[in-house]
Order: C-alpha cells, then structure tokens, then sequence
C-alpha cells in the first residue's frame, strides 16, 4: 500500500526540503529584480537608463515602468505576497540573451510551482474567487 506524497503550496513532493528550497529561489530572484530596479534609478539613473533603453531599440519612456516592476515584483516575491503575481515580470540586463532568458525560465518555473509554505498572503488563482483559492 502506497501513501500519497505530501502537498507543499501545490507541488506535491515526498522531499521534505523542497517548501525550503522555494523559498531560498524566490527570495533570491526578489532581491535580484529589487537589486536590478536600484541599479536603474541610483547608480545609473532613470534618464540614462531611458536613453540606454532608446539606444538598444526600446522606447526610453519604458524604462520608468520597468524600474518600477523590478522594484515592486521584487520586494513582492521577497515577502511572500502574492508571488505567482510578483513573477510577472522580465528584465533585460543588455549583456545579452542568456541572462535574461534565465531570469524569466526561473520565474516561470516558481510561478508555476506555487506559492510553497513560507508566504505572507497566498496567491490567488486565475478564475477563481479569494473564497475558492487553495489555503
């Protein structure tokens, strides 16, 4: 007789260090996206960025919301509040594809495995109510 494997946030595991192992990658993405949202507005300043972002194609204006998500989806993911909201967010750190590609393979991947154990407000699902969200 096989007994099912443990629930932890909706990914069912028989490894007692995976609600761990969540936690330790979506604290360390939160404070990458807030470290890259600080970049942008103390060190290179929002009209730099905006002419860099001009420079590699990008409408300039965008990079104010882009600051702004980085800022707000990290400290989001950091707390625990609603994070598969928090994760719908991608950067481009313009050394390249194959960091920001990462970056957004690596929320995908957190957003689809669930909020985990260790979170402030769980996050609700899409056409559901907050009534009828998983606790």
């Amino acid at each position: 007789m096989s007994e099912k494997a443990p629930v932890i946030g909706h990914v069912r595991t028989g490894d007692a260090t995976a609600a761990p192992g969540l936690l330790l990658l979506r604290i360390g993405l939160g404070v990458m996206f807030v470290a890259h949202g600080l970049t942008k507005l103390l060190v290179w300043t929002l009209p730099d960025t905006a002419q860099f972002f001009a420079s590699a194609g990008f409408a300039g204006w965008l990079a104010y919301p882009v600051m702004f998500v980085e800022l707000v989806g990290g400290l989001l993911l950091v707390l625990g509040v609603q994070t598969r909201w928090g994760l719908l967010m991608f950067t481009n750190s313009g050394g390249g594809w194959q960091y920001p590609v990462f970056l957004a393979v690596a929320a995908f991947a957190l957003a689809l495995s669930g909020d985990a154990r260790f979170v402030l407000i769980r996050s609700t699902r899409l056409g559901t109510t907050k009534r009828e969200s998983r606790p």
